[in-house]
């Protein structure tokens, strides 16, 4: 994703303020038999208050996904330790997952009548279970960072991050596809994401070559600096990484880039560049590397696709063209000045932009990049900017704009159709 204003339209101002701010716990105790619960609940969180407003609740009356927050929350107040709490959030989160999948890729009711294509239910219905265990009170002790850890769960599993199935054998290949969460949405909150919605397109679908077929696995993230930090990606991808029986033959992280075309992105930077995420929290810095993963030291300032760009960019994959794009932005050695250069990095210079830019979707395909040299993983892979989704002409005030139009759902669904078309090229170069 590029948080460039020239090729996405944003209101500035909601968007100016980068404020960390964490909203302070509000502590609340009851009694159940002999002890005291440690009922600390939180304020909703910037993302999850974006919730209350028109626009998500009609997303999700429209696709069915509208009761998943309450029946969850009633669920969780029936568990009697953290245990079976860890449990139920763990099948919960699945659930969501898989329902998603499910819905997007033609199985099952409906629900309504939302577009199966559409990535937003699974997001917004994901708010509305983090806030339920946020504001969860009970019958137990249940210390604050045991309250994080079902957090995490919740997000993991909701997010497919934790079912990476790829299947054992040497006459299928193995690939990896991620994507991202809706952002911008203090613009615009009808906003959908098209990697996320291919994320859910292609997830357990095989993709048959002339070589070979190749089982697709995704997941998708969030769209903050702090779950970066705190290793999400590296934690996600490292089981498929690694030596063994499953490993990925390729993978592909994916994210929305600039308006009209599909890019390639040759080279990621090392680098931070403090655009405000879906929390409005803004960081600045060298890309941190969390503690407990394989990486190289010293931490390169760049990384480089090993996907088969020559022959992406040549093949006829869709209607949107597709460039490989190898400008960067750099202080060159020896210098104090960014200079942007088209061709790439000159030697011994500092990261300030990737191909991708200094957003989210730089950074993660910074950390695979860096993932897959760490491991020594001799695979194809590296990031993919989709075009931007439009709304249709008529459509495009956020205020006064319905959720969904024919020409939102067609420009959708032509992203996601050729992110498959790229995905088959890839495929078919992978021995």
């Amino acid at each position: 994703m590029r948080p460039i204003r020239t090729l996405i339209a944003v209101a500035a101002v909601s968007l100016a303020v980068a404020t960390p701010a964490v909203a302070a716990p509000k502590a609340t105790g009851t009694a159940t038999g002999n002890a005291t619960a440690t009922a600390t609940t939180a304020t909703p969180t910037v993302e999850e208050q974006r919730l209350d407003q028109a626009a998500p609740q009609e997303i999700l009356r429209r696709s069915g996904f509208d009761k998943v927050a309450t029946d969850f929350a009633r669920a969780l107040a029936e568990t009697h330790s953290a245990a079976e709490a860890e449990r139920l959030i763990t099948r919960e989160g699945r659930a969501l997952w898989q329902r998603a999948v499910d819905r997007v890729q033609g199985r099952g009711p409906a629900g309504g009548d939302l577009s199966r294509d559409d990535d937003r239910p699974l997001y917004w219905a994901r708010l509305g279970m983090t806030r339920a265990l946020g504001q969860w009170q009970p019958g137990f002790p249940l210390p604050d960072a045991r309250r994080a850890a079902l957090l995490t769960t919740l997000e993991r599993t909701s997010r497919g991050q934790d079912s990476l199935d790829l299947p054992a054998g040497k006459h299928i290949k193995r690939i990896v596809v991620t994507g991202f969460d809706p952002f911008q949405l203090d613009a615009d909150v009808r906003r959908s994401n098209p990697s996320g919605a291919a994320a859910l397109a292609l997830d357990g679908t095989t993709i048959r070559t002339d070589n070979g077929p190749a089982r697709v696995e995704t997941a998708v993230f969030p769209v903050r600096w702090a779950d970066f930090a705190d290793g999400t990606v590296e934690r996600t991808l490292l089981p498929a990484f690694r030596s063994g029986p499953r490993r990925v033959d390729a993978y592909l992280t994916v994210s929305q880039g600039r308006m009209g075309r599909f890019d390639v992105e040759r080279t990621n930077g090392a680098w931070r560049g403090g655009y405000p995420d879906n929390a409005n929290i803004s960081r600045t810095e060298t890309v941190p590397i969390p503690s407990g993963v394989p990486t190289p030291n010293p931490q390169p300032q760049w990384t480089t696709t090993t996907l088969p760009h020559e022959k992406i960019v040549t093949a006829n994959t869709g209607p949107a063209p597709v460039y490989d794009h190898t400008e960067v932005t750099e202080i060159p050695a020896g210098a104090t000045t960014p200079v942007v250069r088209p061709n790439g990095p000159t030697p011994g210079s500092t990261a300030r932009a990737g191909g991708g830019g200094d957003y989210l979707s730089n950074e993660i395909a910074y950390r695979a990049t860096l993932l897959r040299d760490a491991v020594a993983l001799k695979a194809p892979g590296g990031h993919l900017h989709t075009p931007v989704l439009q709304f249709g002409p008529g459509n495009t005030n956020p205020t006064t704009g319905r959720i969904t139009d024919p020409d939102f759902v067609h420009n959708r669904e032509a992203i996601t159709a050729q992110v498959r078309s790229i995905l088959t090229v890839v495929a078919t170069t992978t021995r």
